[in-house]
């Protein structure tokens, strides 16, 4: 490796949900899904170096736990390589924030970070287009990372429509629990025929912000059910994704710390922000 290239960090946002619903299924056989993503100024943070060798490391004991060959970070360098047929590697060191089972999308912006960051870093030259197909081989969710807008979703979480969303602050509160995506679809009492609706029901207002996951995680997890309780008189806690963390969307910094008070013992709470873009096109544009 040649020491002289530079150390970059690029961050990977974490993301909610501002509601989500499950409208049948797609000729794939996967749930057809309708979706607000909501990009955040807050989540975990990758150093990256290139690598004359070619070699790929993962560098870092903090997340250990997770196999090498597993981490979507990982796996997306190596794709990524794959499509470029780069001589180039990478260390890769990712300073995790964002947790694990919460439905923030941490895995899936890890992997897309790692593409627009490695696509840059690498010279190679590819579309965000591209690169949302080659982050789809990961992960449903990784596309609208690549593209690090707010948007309207449909199909798997992949069709993505920009949207536009008004400044916010988010309580995010998350129990002990380590919800199991596949478990949770597989639920028969989830709902899955809801009706369809567009950009502009959500827009105008026609939505009811739920998710879908709630009341089958709020049966499974007791926890889960204990802190929609508790937050209740802060607001309205809503559910992202299919994790358990639970959110409330507030108008400013002060509101969101008020609604902190609430959060019970036991649960891990963050105060966030909500962002018009994603902070890692900024990162990357100052370096090419």
């Amino acid at each position: 490796m040649n020491e002289a290239h530079a150390q970059h960090a690029f961050p990977a946002p974490a993301k909610l949900n501002l509601f989500l619903q499950i409208t049948g299924k797609l000729p794939n056989g996967y749930h057809a899904l309708q979706t607000v993503f909501r990009l955040l100024n807050w989540g975990d943070v990758l150093h990256i170096r290139v690598r004359d060798d070619g070699k790929i490391t993962r560098v870092g004991a903090q997340h250990a736990a997770v196999a090498e060959s597993e981490d979507l970070a990982i796996r997306a360098a190596h794709l990524l390589k794959a499509r470029l047929q780069t001589p180039l590697g990478a260390d890769i060191d990712i300073e995790k924030h964002t947790p694990s089972g919460a439905g923030l999308g941490g895995g899936s912006s890890d992997a897309a970070t790692v593409l627009v960051a490695l696509n840059t870093l690498w010279h190679g030259g590819l579309s965000v287009e591209t690169l949302a197909e080659v982050g789809l081989e990961l992960g449903a969710d990784v596309p609208v990372f690549v593209h690090g807008k707010n948007a309207f979703a449909t199909g798997m979480g992949e069709v993505l429509q920009p949207i536009s969303l008004p400044p916010a602050w988010y309580l995010l509160a998350k129990p002990e629990v380590h919800a199991a995506t596949a478990e949770l679809f597989s639920d028969p009492e989830l709902t899955r025929d809801s009706r369809a609706v567009t950009i502009s029901d959500f827009a105008e207002g026609r939505v009811d912000k739920v998710n879908a996951f709630e009341a089958v995680l709020r049966r499974r997890e007791k926890s889960v059910d204990a802190l929609f309780h508790a937050l209740s008189p802060a607001g309205i806690p809503q559910l992202t994704g299919s994790g358990s963390v639970v959110f409330i969307e507030c108008d400013s910094r002060q509101a969101a710390e008020a609604a902190q008070g609430f959060v019970p013992a036991g649960c891990a709470s963050w105060i966030v922000q909500g962002a018009d873009r994603s902070p890692l096109l900024d990162a990357v544009e100052k370096i090419q």
